[in-house]
């Protein structure tokens, strides 16, 4: 089983306390955000847990941790970008706190475990294309010697954030426009000894040296662990996501961090709300079992392969 932790909220910067209970109790809840009153028993014991991936903005509160999870194997994704507090209101200061904090997680962890998101990327009136470009090779240059790999996406317009979208004015590239800019990121990155890929685009970038990405990558998981496995596409991510299966463990509507471009958030007085719930003693993320839910084990199992090749 691969974990992921989380595509819905911060779980480094604001539940490792939680997350980090969870693993000496072995075992933690996942309320299903389809189904309310189901809840879904997720075993975490290191037999069958293949991998964790953790994604993040700010992996601090976490790295004095680590020594907890000495029997599992994980790596981040480590969202690091060019926007100011307009954008990202509670994410620290790039140049002092989070560029520092992203060294000292590669010095611990090595520089393929540690995985450099410049994403979404948003157009406006202040974010242009010429800004962006400096953003990112002011930080490629800053991460030279600390990750092997930089994952771009393009901002999409869901429910959830499509009022802070149009808040922003944001506006999209023609399609040339937008390769010629890509072009121009993937040569920063390659100068600066990283692979570049691109998340979830509908977009053909390989012309410009851009391959497409896999968040939940086999490969990389494979490489880590030490061992092959047999997972197939996570059939729950978009068509053009390549990530393999996992499990989710956040929850929607608890990250603190404020992001305009949210997805996973319906907007800041849910998350308020929710997290006036957090126990980090609780089973659950922000909450506790209620009257009329209903806890079933998921059967879940790590996805080794039976069998040697040569």
């Amino acid at each position: 089983m691969i974990i992921s932790a989380s595509r819905r909220t911060d779980i480094p910067n604001y539940y490792s306390d939680w997350f980090c209970y969870r693993i000496k109790e072995g075992f933690l809840y996942v309320r299903n955000p389809m189904n309310f009153h189901q809840i879904s028993r997720i075993n975490l014991s290191p037999e069958v847990v293949d991998c964790i991936v953790f994604w993040t903005k700010n992996p601090e509160p976490m790295m004095e941790r680590l020594e907890e999870l000495k029997d599992y194997r994980y790596y981040f994704q480590f969202t690091l970008t060019g926007y100011g507090r307009d954008i990202e209101p509670n994410v620290p200061h790039k140049k002092e706190k989070m560029i520092p904090t992203f060294k000292q997680l590669s010095d611990k962890l090595g520089d393929k475990r540690v995985i450099w998101r410049y994403d979404p990327i948003i157009f406006t009136n202040t974010y242009t294309r010429e800004y962006h470009v400096k953003a990112f090779k002011q930080i490629a240059e800053a991460l030279n010697g600390y990750t092997r790999k930089c994952v771009i996406s393009f901002v999409d317009a869901y429910a959830k954030n499509r009022r802070n979208m149009n808040a922003l004015h944001a506006y999209e590239l023609k399609e040339e426009e937008l390769k010629s800019f890509a072009k121009q990121l993937s040569e920063i990155a390659h100068d600066n000894g990283m692979e570049i890929a691109a998340c979830a685009e509908y977009m053909n970038l390989s012309d410009c040296g851009i391959v497409r990405n896999c968040c939940i990558d086999k490969n990389l998981i494979e490489e880590i662990i030490g061992y092959k496995i047999k997972a197939g596409k996570d059939k729950n991510q978009r068509e053009e996501c390549g990530c393999i299966e996992s499990v989710e463990i956040g929850s929607y509507d608890t990250c603190r961090n404020g992001c305009k471009y949210c997805y996973a958030n319906c907007g800041q007085e849910f998350v308020h709300r929710n997290c006036l719930q957090y126990d980090a003693n609780s089973p659950l993320l922000c909450g506790g079992v209620l009257e009329g839910d209903r806890v079933t084990e998921r059967k879940v199992r790590s996805l080794r392969e039976g069998q040697l090749t040569l």
